[in-house]
């Protein structure tokens, strides 16, 4: 199969099965989806949606944690992963933000990777959920996920895999198809045992095919 083909399959299932994809963490500005987003590397967004109500209502405003020291941050993200780092992220994230930014999250990616606790992926997810931008954020998900359904080849790492996915995906249908791949990760193509037998792009999936051909 070639790849555009494959390309046009998937893209034609999601935007017929899937026209709304959003994020599953849960914000209600720019300031809230950064902490969110640094908070849910290597930690699941329900993990990290039952954390943050409370440390929002403590520190609701860059301002307000920029107050903070890590210790204080830390009691209310214990129960996430990797808690004294983020901790330490989050209070220096939010300093940052105050003495370089006016207390308001930048909207150029390069900027935002400035900022303690904020890699490639996180910014771009900032710029494609709040600023659409045409970007492709890739986590744990996008990375498996495009490569076991064939739409990466040989990509060894989440840059490889953002740049091919971005050539091949109309620009305008990045910070949708972002979310497509996540969710599709999240409840049908999962880590271990995907769920194959509903799942609706099968007949794209360079895995499925492989393993029909095999049998």
């Amino acid at each position: 199969m070639r790849i555009k083909e494959r390309y046009d399959g998937v893209i034609a299932y999601f935007q017929d099965a899937m026209p709304v994809a959003e994020s599953e963490l849960n914000y209600s500005n720019p300031f809230e989806l950064l902490v969110a987003v640094i908070l849910s590397a290597q930690c699941t967004d329900k993990r990290v949606n039952l954390t943050t109500p409370a440390l929002f209502e403590a520190y609701p405003t860059a301002e307000a944690m920029a107050e903070a020291t890590a210790e204080d941050i830390f009691p209310y993200i214990r129960s996430i992963s990797y808690p004294n780092n983020k901790a330490r992220h989050l209070a220096a994230m939010a300093r940052m933000l105050m003495e370089e930014f006016g207390g308001e999250v930048p909207s150029d990616l390069d900027a935002l990777q400035r900022l303690p606790g904020v890699g490639r992926k996180t910014a771009n997810v900032i710029g494609a959920v709040i600023w659409q931008k045409e970007v492709m954020p890739v986590d744990t998900h996008v990375f498996r996920v495009a490569a076991r359904i064939g739409l990466t080849r040989g990509a060894k790492t989440p840059l490889q895999t953002e740049l091919q996915l971005e050539r091949h995906i109309p620009s305008h249908l990045l910070p949708i198809a972002h979310h497509w791949l996540i969710l599709h990760g999240r409840y049908v193509c999962t880590a271990r045992s995907p769920k194959c037998a509903k799942c609706g792009i099968t007949a794209f999936c360079r895995h499925f095919l492989e393993q029909k051909a095999e049998k």
